[in-house]
């Protein structure tokens, strides 16, 4: 049987100036935190933002799974 998953997303502020980029909090944390309650941290995605998307993100979202159960 083929398994089902559910996704999360969770946004991560970026501050600084444009060329840092940094976090406005811990994504470490923010990931430890969801791995306790049975989420997976599968990717971390920033879009491109301006024109045709050479500009720099304002956030990035922190993308989780986890296994849904059949019946």
């Amino acid at each position: 049987m083929a398994k089902k998953y559910e996704y999360k997303f969770v946004s991560v502020k970026l501050g600084g100036s444009v060329w840092e980029g940094r976090p406005n909090n811990d994504y470490r944390q923010e990931i430890t935190a969801n791995a306790q309650d049975g989420w997976r941290f599968v990717q971390a995605f920033a879009p491109a933002i301006g024109t045709l998307g050479s500009g720099f993100a304002g956030y990035t979202d922190l993308i989780f799974e986890r296994e849904i159960e059949v019946k």
